[in-house]
């Protein structure tokens, strides 16, 4: 997350799953707490961490389909 948001900017870094197999970096949304506090812990502020969990995906969404 850190490299992504690095390179492209903190509006273009988001995170998700894919709960039904494929991987096992995140097993389920249970992990998803542990994932913001470690975001928070490396100097993210809340608002940072509200778009790389979902408002930069929620933005993208309202501007294609508009």
């Amino acid at each position: 997350i850190d490299h992504a948001v690095q390179m492209a900017g903190i509006d273009h870094v988001g995170i998700g799953s894919d709960f039904d197999g494929g991987g096992d970096l995140v097993k389920d949304a249970s992990q998803f707490p542990t994932i913001t506090e470690g975001l928070l812990k490396r100097g993210y502020s809340p608002e940072e961490v509200k778009k790389i969990l979902g408002e930069n995906h929620m933005r993208v969404f309202r501007e294609v389909c508009s």
